[in-house]
């Protein structure tokens, strides 16, 4: 080991005395942002107002618990809610409102130039359940503490929700015509697969005809201190995300009395396969596309050594890939995760069970399919006495281009370079699914990226406990929406991509 770092330090110290050859390849300086024809300033009254509104959104329980077990009361009470602080967008002529699925709502925005194809924004209005126990504050208050509005959904998803409605309100009282049409879809299911919402409003397109230039869903943000070898914050402008699969394993034995109990039980004999499971990480994938797309264009972005590093993968690779693999939110860029997440088994203390029932999540990375995931797994349990049944399935989407010609991708940094001109931008994996993937029959640029700062700690608060945003993080984001509509007004032509896998 002593000698590997030894070479990799000589390697370093020569890499840098030749200036990084590949650094000269990399994308250059920053464009320069291009100013919005109407300024993204707000008044202190305009900037109370918006800060409510999100605190009002958030008091209403939009929660999701299954397919099909919503909290209908509170989803027909969001729909009469966005009407009444988004007046505005209700009433201009030239926007149309729909309501599908009961619950989830659709906005055509008709620009004023049918030459430039349409773009689509996307959130969702659902939340997953939120137990009071271990916040801070109710979990459905709304509360604002030392400039943090605290909430389930104040990061996944209502703060899209209501910054996309805020920016297109504030466009509208100030007599913004947009050029380019442009749909706004708010789904009510996504947490729960985005069935009744996301899939039924794409299929309303689709049967309209529309193709669209690109998609811009949430996912991944602008994160902060998840590595120690990123030494300044970066938009990751997730251009793929993972797969999943849940997988059931079963262990069928005869049941008997707990007094003379066999050799092993099912509850044993799952218990183990699971544990295998645990310490047997699938590959790590490092190496494969957008990710090493990623480092590559941070390279020129970062100080020494950082810069070094990640400009020299073909040498610093499994330096990179190891520490990467140390940190539980990096190690999912790198590999498809295995989280076993229900177990279930066992009706009475005296009773040697028949059946043991576990369910594993798999998050399945973007160089792998379904089928190659199920025969690792099933090679690693190597348990004959082990079944496996697949619960529910779905690949990788196709990786998104973020080249100079990438429409979507490039109006987001020009966009992000105004709004946060401190932060680096490069395209990478959004490890969680979003209603996006319902979409992809409409375009071949789909990007995954709230303008939201994220550090671990808030990370943690995602499904989680203290989920939180602070008042300037909203304010930004609402400002992003704001210019992100007008800077997609541009005369520039979609160019048609080949997926990349």
């Amino acid at each position: 080991m002593a000698r590997y770092v030894f070479v990799l330090a000589l390697a370093a110290v020569l890499l840098l005395g030749i200036a990084t050859i590949s650094r000269s390849k990399g994308r250059g300086g920053k464009d320069p942002p291009r100013a919005p024809r109407i300024p993204s300033q707000f008044s202190q009254e305009e900037r109370v107002t918006m800060k409510e509104s999100l605190k009002g959104a958030i008091q209403i329980p939009t929660v999701s618990f299954n397919p099909g077990e919503h909290n209908t009361t509170a989803l027909a009470e969001f729909g009469q809610y966005i009407r009444k602080v988004f007046p505005t967008v209700f009433k201009t002529s030239f926007i149309q409102h729909e309501v599908v699925g009961d619950y989830s709502h659709l906005f055509t925005v008709q620009g004023s130039d049918p030459s430039l194809q349409p773009y689509m924004l996307l959130a969702h209005i659902d939340v997953v359940p939120a137990p009071d126990q271990g916040w801070e504050v109710p979990p459905f208050s709304g509360s604002e503490r030392d400039g943090f509005i605290y909430g389930r959904g104040t990061l996944d998803n209502k703060n899209s929700v209501m910054a996309i409605l805020q920016g297109l309100e504030l466009l509208m009282i100030r007599n913004y015509i947009p050029r380019r049409s442009f749909f706004i879809a708010l789904g009510h299911d996504e947490e729960v697969l985005g069935t009744d919402g996301a899939l039924k409003i794409s299929a309303l397109l689709q049967a309209r005809g529309v193709q669209l230039a690109f998609i811009v869903d949430e996912g991944s943000f602008i994160v902060d201190g998840f590595s120690p070898i990123l030494n300044k914050p970066f938009a990751v402008v997730s251009v793929s995300e993972k797969g999943a699969l849940n997988l059931m394993l079963q262990v069928n034995m005869t049941p008997g009395h707990s007094s003379a109990p066999p050799e092993e039980t099912s509850i044993g004999i799952l218990a183990a396969a699971v544990s295998q499971l645990e310490r047997t990480p699938l590959p790590n994938m490092f190496g494969s596309e957008p990710l090493e797309t990623m480092l590559q264009q941070l390279a020129t972005e970062l100080s020494f050594p950082a810069s070094i590093v990640f400009s020299n993968l073909w040498l610093f690779g499994p330096l990179v890939s190891r520490l990467m693999e140390r940190n539980y939110i990096t190690n999912a860029l790198v590999r498809t995760t295995t989280a076993v997440t229900m177990f279930k088994s066992g009706i009475k203390v005296n009773v040697i069970p028949s059946v043991a029932q576990a369910t594993v999540n798999f998050r399945i990375h973007p160089a792998q399919t379904v089928q190659e995931v199920l025969e690792l797994v099933k090679n690693i349990v190597a348990d004959d006495r082990v079944q496996f049944h697949v619960l529910s399935a779905s690949k990788p989407l196709p990786v998104s281009p973020s080249d100079d010609q990438a429409l979507g991708y490039q109006l987001i940094r020009q966009t992000l370079q105004s709004v946060f001109p401190e932060v680096s931008v490069a395209p990478g994996i959004c490890i969680a699914q979003t209603d996006s993937r319902h979409y992809a029959n409409l375009t071949t640029g789909i990007y995954r990226f709230n303008p939201v700062y994220l550090n671990p700690q808030d990370f943690r608060g995602i499904h989680g406990i203290n989920e939180k945003i602070s008042v300037q993080s909203y304010e930004a984001q609402v400002k992003f929406i704001f210019e992100f509509i007008q800077n997609a007004d541009t005369d520039q032509k979609p160019v048609s991509h080949q997926h990349e896998l």
